[in-house]
């Protein structure tokens, strides 16, 4: 019993598709909004009721969140290179 093999042009396309949106700028504004959030998270910047909150809750639970997702992105760019690599020579096999 033979596994079906598949690879058509539109499942080229949308890996062409999703490597562009992460390689094209979604990682970097990832950074962006860490570099921001530090900004926010230091009280000579910002002081207060709300950016205490921040700085203890709300900032650390979502520079986590970024973190893992920047760690989700690089590993996906990975498993995208090796698909990309065998939906071009070997229709999805390999």
């Amino acid at each position: 019993m033979s596994a079906r093999v598949l690879s058509t042009e539109q499942a080229k396309t949308a890996i062409v598709q999703v490597q562009a949106i992460i390689n094209g700028g979604l990682t970097e504004q990832i950074s962006k909004l860490d570099a921001q959030g530090k900004v926010l998270s230091n009280p000579d910047v910002w002081d207060g009721q709300l950016a205490s909150q921040f700085r203890d809750s709300t900032w650390p639970q979502t520079k986590s969140a970024l973190d893992r997702a920047r760690t989700e992105l690089d590993q996906l760019r990975e498993q995208l290179q090796k698909i990309a690599g065998n939906i071009m020579t070997a229709g999805g096999n390999g």
